[in-house]
């Protein structure tokens, strides 16, 4: 073992479990893997990182055990959310070691552990050919066409309907004809498309699917709950979380703002809320229809 301050080599320790826990996550992605290309990619990284951890041993002198919940949460996440968002997750984690690496430049040998970690990165987003990030567009244009419309819609009916069962049933009704021409628009804009990347029948799923959760989501506080105002904000809390869901997926999948998209989605869909529920009102208040 070579000689380090305590200190190094603590940190060199802790950089071992890194690597080795990296080495296990990306043998596990590979095991999952369908393309054969990125297979091998992702087995020859996986040996790359267990060779850091061998270098690393020279000044620590121990193999330390990896993070074993890293394992399992990037092999969830992975089974989950696909390839493409647990690889762009692992990414930042290997920026951060890119600079950790370079603190150390009295060791050549380690600070060369770091740019080998540049590599990586490069690697992996070459790598990226993941069939649903092809039909993120078709995913957005359902999800965002749902919140904007539908929770403008299911703030007009509390107060045109003011009954939550009523809503729900009229929201259900709504939300379900809408998803369905949503998903048949998707379907002959993607087949007039004829550009080969997305398949019609596929990109109209995802479309369809996307409007269909969102709507069940908006839809349930007001078959929960009996207060239709009460149903309404939670309603608008949900469409929140979505948003910010949504969002922080996308951006981490498609390297964007994931404050600048959230923002956008957000202040669109409740201004179309708001004016929806104004419009409820005044034709409430006009008419004189109680419900």
């Amino acid at each position: 073992m070579l000689n380090v301050d305590l200190n190094t080599r603590r940190d060199f320790i802790r950089f071992q479990r890194d690597e080795l826990t990296s080495s296990l996550v990306y043998a596990k992605l590979a095991s999952i893997e369908k393309d054969e290309q990125n297979k091998k990619v992702l087995n020859a990284i996986s040996f790359e990182e267990l060779e850091h951890c061998e270098v690393l041993m020279k000044y620590t002198g121990i193999i330390p055990s990896p993070y074993g919940w890293k394992v399992i949460f990037y092999y969830v996440l992975a089974r989950l959310f696909g390839l493409t968002f647990t690889i762009k997750l692992m990414e930042n984690g290997e920026s951060e070691a890119q600079e950790m690496y370079a603190r150390y430049k009295d060791y050549p040998e380690v600070v060369a552990l770091g740019q080998e970690e540049e590599k990586h990165e490069e690697q992996l987003i070459a790598m990226i050919n993941e069939e649903r990030l092809s039909y993120m567009g078709s995913v957005v244009l359902g999800l965002n066409d749902a919140l904007v419309e539908f929770t403008g819609a299911l703030a007009g009916f509390t107060l045109a309907l003011n009954d939550s069962k009523l809503i729900a049933l009229t929201g259900s009704i709504t939300g379900i004809a809408a998803a369905l021409s949503m998903a048949s628009s998707e379907y002959l804009s993607t087949k007039s498309d004829g550009d080969g990347e997305k398949h019609p029948v596929k990109a109209a799923v995802y479309t369809g699917f996307a409007y269909i959760v969102t709507v069940f989501a908006l839809i349930l506080p007001f078959i929960l709950i009996s207060n239709v105002l009460v149903a309404l904000g939670l309603m608008l809390v949900a469409a929140l979380i979505i948003i910010g869901l949504f969002n922080y997926y996308y951006a981490i999948a498609k390297s964007e703002s994931f404050k600048k998209r959230f923002v956008e989605m957000a202040v669109l869909s409740f201004s179309v809320a708001t004016v929806s529920f104004l419009i409820g009102y005044a034709l409430k208040y006009f008419t004189g229809i109680e419900a």
